[in-house]
């Protein structure tokens, strides 16, 4: 997780402006940079760092030599960018998983460019050569974007909404922080002024659509009845092969058991990918509660390091506050879900040296697991607006 912000035609001093850019610090422990656009005076990225993948040149707005033109800021996991730079013969300068943008954008443009990503993101990509600014969003929000978007042509970003509630601009009307919205790009005109045009909002991908970067075979081409062994197997190998593409981290990997299957498939991939360090599984809840004895099998059965936090209702009471700012939302569910990811988070953080943490959240929103959604009338309906609550739990694990 790391923190994205830009201003692109501020009328005010933007390091007077840079100081909002610091409300969300907390998103990049490991450093932080801001830089203004050559020739564009009132234009400015900010970046947070955590680094997870090429810790010696992760570090943003990622620029190539051969690129010069193109800037990216972005906060995600691209986990298909090996097999597309081998796809497409890409000529990588760095490790960093994100380079693969700005090669896809270049042959490709930014609509095939954005769903040919498999992986969970928000970007800023600048085109100085063709004056362009381009946003874009994964298919279910598991990464925030928010944008403040002036009538005089002021437009800015950030990770969290808290990086924009200050930003000062001369406007003729108090304007909304919105929301960028999940599968979508955006396409602005970045004139000489810094200040920009909306030119187009769409789709690139929705939850009934197949994604353009998966590989699978027509219903056309399958056999007229599969047998259930065939089907069983080829959910446990989807389900192995989701795990074992986010083991592209540098840093190490840890996982909650609020899913077993989770926890156990993981410690089983990381033995075979040579990890050299032992898989650390946490769990949360008041002592000797049967969500901690079940953990505690769990974890002695796939042998994991395990590791227990107690906490008392006094201390959920007591992290409500915290925990309100860092999801900014009033949603009662989602707060009550977060108050133990919270305490859990921060005790990875301060005890431990797990940076990456696996997690079962939002699966049983994807799939329909609890029994109640079979009384929707349409899944779609229920996948939307999971960036709204179920995907500001993961986000959330990860930032304190």
């Amino acid at each position: 997780m790391c923190g994205i912000w830009a201003l692109f035609g501020s009328d005010e001093c933007l390091s007077v402006q840079c100081t909002c850019a610091m409300k969300i610090a907390h998103r990049g422990p490991d450093a932080f940079r801001f830089e203004n656009v050559n020739g564009f005076t009132n234009c400015c990225f900010g970046f947070h760092r955590l680094a997870i993948v090429d810790q010696l040149y992760g570090m943003q707005p990622l620029r190539i030599k051969k690129f010069p033109y193109l800037w990216l800021c972005y906060n995600g996991e691209i986990y298909n960018h090996h097999t597309l730079q081998k796809t497409f013969d890409f000529d990588f300068q760095t490790k960093v998983d994100g380079e693969v943008l700005l090669h896809l954008y270049d042959r490709f443009g930014i609509k095939k460019m954005a769903s040919l990503l498999d992986g969970v993101f928000a970007f800023i990509l600048l085109d100085t050569a063709n004056r362009k600014v381009h946003l874009g969003r994964d298919t279910y929000g598991v990464r925030p974007l928010f944008k403040l978007l002036t009538d005089d042509g002021f437009l800015a970003v950030c990770s969290e909404a808290k990086g924009l509630t200050n930003i000062s601009h001369s406007m003729s009307e108090e304007v909304s922080i919105e929301p960028f919205l999940p599968g979508h790009i955006e396409v602005f005109d970045l004139k000489l002024s810094g200040k920009v045009q909306s030119l187009q909002m769409e789709p690139f991908h929705c939850c009934t659509q197949e994604p353009t970067h998966a590989l699978y075979d027509p219903l056309q081409t399958l056999p007229a009845g599969l047998d259930e062994e065939t089907v069983k197997s080829n959910i446990r190998s989807l389900l192995e092969n989701a795990v074992r593409k986010r083991l592209m981290a540098h840093r190490r990997i840890g996982c909650g058991l609020d899913s077993s299957l989770i926890a156990a498939l993981l410690v089983k991939l990381a033995k075979e990918e040579k990890l050299p360090y032992k898989i650390q599984t946490f769990s949360i809840g008041s002592e000797d509660s049967p969500d901690i004895l079940a953990a505690r099998k769990v974890a002695a059965h796939i042998g994991s390091e395990h590791h227990e936090v107690n906490f008392t209702a006094e201390e959920g009471i007591r992290a409500v506050e915290e925990v309100i700012f860092h999801l900014e939302t009033y949603d009662i569910t989602t707060i009550r879900a977060s108050v133990g990811m919270f305490l859990v988070s921060k005790h990875i953080r301060e005890k431990t040296d797990s940076v990456v943490i696996f997690s079962g959240e939002g699966s049983d929103e994807l799939t329909q697991g609890y029994i109640y959604f079979h009384k929707a009338g349409e899944c779609a309906q229920l996948l939307s607006p999971m960036f709204f609550c179920f995907c500001l739990r993961i986000l959330f694990c990860r930032k304190v």
